[in-house]
């Protein structure tokens, strides 16, 4: 380690936040990549030689060959074109592509910071979780993409909520790892900002919230009513209740009830939404209380305008950017409220 290492909190929060956005971008992508159904296009898993995408006809052919032998292809896209298969792949690839990117833009500076003797005491092994977290999540990406490869011409929705949960505890952890070494950047005797309480119930809500959005994502949900606040006529549709299942299998695999719960449940976060802007409020953190409330009223808005479009990809991407947004607004809230 060199003889002049010194901590140096603020470079490595803006690294951080640099990943963040990244991070923020890959949501979006992924979210495009589901709505244009796109996600199964690739179908091995090599991290490092599928860097290269197809470079000439032969190479396309056999990429197209792979994927028609898929259950999607001969269920549902039987008969498409190889240009029509160029444009799915296209957004499949540049998720994946970006998402090497980010471990590269993490992985390097983070071992260059460390040779340097940058990282401030205490924050060392924060950061190497996140990587280690980053690398499960390409993981988890694989093993949902081979759940639609086998005898299913989609993705488990579960396995979908489950790669887009934990890429949002990233991103949240690199904002809130990012907002404490601003702080100690600032004043060097800082301690680390304390997540609990009323904040910490407002984010689990809105994690909820979002874990139940992939579902309905998942199981296209989102077309099973294209009107609001009722569905066929009334505030739950006839017969929209599996009998022959139990109350958690309707909950997270039955398309109307996950798009029922989805609908309400945005009430309650909204609500505590707005009780954590009172409490930032009352500490002079009016700007980060008026911020998610603003986002708590424009996603309600979005979420209510992807229904009534019949899921627009515009808009159902927007809802899912302005998602990540609000969890951003409320872990930097929560953060302010937790300082010590």
């Amino acid at each position: 380690m060199p003889h002049s290492a010194l901590p140096r909190p603020r470079p490595i929060a803006r690294w951080l936040l640099i990943v963040a956005v990244m991070v923020f971008l890959m949501v979006i992508v992924g979210g495009i990549t589901r709505l244009t159904e796109s996600g199964l296009s690739m179908v091995r898993w090599e991290p490092i030689s599928g860097t290269i995408p197809p470079l000439n006809d032969a190479q396309w052919q056999a990429e197209f060959a792979a994927y028609q032998a898929t259950p999607e292809y001969r269920k549902v896209n039987n008969g498409m074109t190889l240009a029509a298969f160029k444009g799915i792949f296209f957004w499949e690839y540049l998720h994946r592509l970006l998402g090497r990117l980010i471990g590269l833009v993490f992985a390097l500076p983070l071992l260059w910071f460390w040779w340097r003797g940058a990282i401030p005491k205490g924050y060392g092994p924060r950061l190497v979780a996140l990587l280690a977290l980053g690398g499960l999540q390409g993981a988890i990406g694989w093993w949902m993409v081979a759940s639609g490869l086998i005898d299913r011409p989609d993705v488990s929705h579960l396995r979908l909520a489950t790669h887009l949960s934990a890429a949002l505890f990233i991103f949240a952890g690199l904002i809130w790892t990012a907002l404490d070494l601003l702080v100690l950047a600032r004043n060097p005797s800082a301690r680390p900002a304390r997540l609990g309480g009323l904040p910490l119930a407002a984010i689990v809500l809105l994690a909820v919230q979002i874990i139940l959005g992939a579902l309905t994502a998942g199981l296209d949900a989102g077309f099973a009513f294209a009107e609001w606040p009722t569905m066929g006529g009334g505030l739950f549709p006839a017969g929209g209740w599996h009998q022959g299942w139990s109350w958690f299998q309707n909950l997270i695999d039955n398309p109307i009830v996950v798009q029922f719960v989805h609908r309400w449940f945005a009430w309650i976060v909204a609500l505590a939404v707005v009780m954590v802007a009172i409490r930032a409020e009352r500490t002079r953190a009016t700007g980060f209380g008026h911020a998610a409330l603003t986002l708590v009223v424009v996603q309600i808005g979005l979420g209510i305008a992807t229904l009534l479009t019949g899921v627009d990809i515009l808009i159902a991407v927007t809802h899912q950017a302005v998602a990540c947004l609000l969890l951003a607004t409320l872990a930097a809230t929560a953060h302010r409220l937790g300082r010590r």
